[in-house]
């Protein structure tokens, strides 16, 4: 039987999560009659996680790893596990925890007629800084990149795998996913999801790596837009 999910976590030095993550993605999967897989991308972490991922391989065969030398970035971990991926849908979340994976049968539900399905914060529970330069960030993203998503940060999401085959990535590219769904005329939807403190190890969020990073990034989604190749074919003869 043929894998119908693939759920997708990048991780950089989670190691006091990571199983307490898989402890609570492993019943909601299995709930599904259909096959799934999990791939953990370890992005060049330096502490006990790839340790740890690899013990778990050993007993759980659902679980495949992919291991970077080094620290390459969120964009390229999620396009190692796109890439990976089996499934006839893809699920991502972080490997922080801060997502909730009770929130998954709720969004696969959500995706019956769309092909990518966004998760919103809607109470988040992040240090009150960082959800002032969120919220700033998003609605210039929206506003710039006319996506219609309120939260493109939030990395809980599910997509129609045969649709995520077809956009390409860059740097920086896994936060306007949805904008990029949106050139190809793929459908898009969003719905409010779970969002809880996180409880063990460190952000990787900074005000830097956030905010200034984005600007070329969202310029080149706006050329991408205006640019994209949008015709119809009248008549083909013969």
């Amino acid at each position: 039987m043929s894998i119908k999910y693939s759920v997708v976590v990048p991780l950089k030095n989670e190691e006091e999560n990571i199983t307490e993550l898989i402890q609570e993605l492993e019943p909601i999967m299995h709930a599904f009659p259909s096959p799934w897989e999990l791939i953990c991308i370890d992005d060049g972490s330096n502490d006990q996680t790839l340790a740890i991922l690899k013990n778990l391989a050993q007993e759980k065969k659902y679980l495949r790893v992919i291991v970077f030398p080094k620290n390459f970035g969120q964009s390229c971990a999620f396009d190692a596990g796109f890439r990976a991926a089996k499934g006839d849908f893809v699920i991502t979340l972080d490997g922080d925890r801060q997502n909730d994976p009770a929130d998954i049968p709720n969004l696969i539900s959500a995706i019956a007629d769309c092909d990518l399905v966004c998760g919103q914060r809607v109470k988040r529970k992040d240090p009150w800084s960082k959800k002032i330069i969120s919220f700033f960030a998003n609605a210039i993203r929206s506003r710039f990149c006319e996506d219609g998503v309120q939260d493109t940060g939030c990395s809980l999401k599910v997509y129609r795998s045969s649709c995520l085959r077809r956009i390409k990535m860059f740097k920086g590219m896994h936060r306007f996913l949805p904008a990029l769904f949106k050139i190809e005329g793929f459908r898009i939807k969003e719905i409010p999801v779970n969002h809880r403190e996180r409880m063990k190890g460190k952000t990787k969020y900074n005000f830097l790596n956030r905010s200034f990073n984005t600007v070329a990034d969202m310029l080149a989604v706006r050329w991408m837009k205006k640019r994209h190749l949008n015709y119809t074919i009248d008549e083909e003869i013969p």
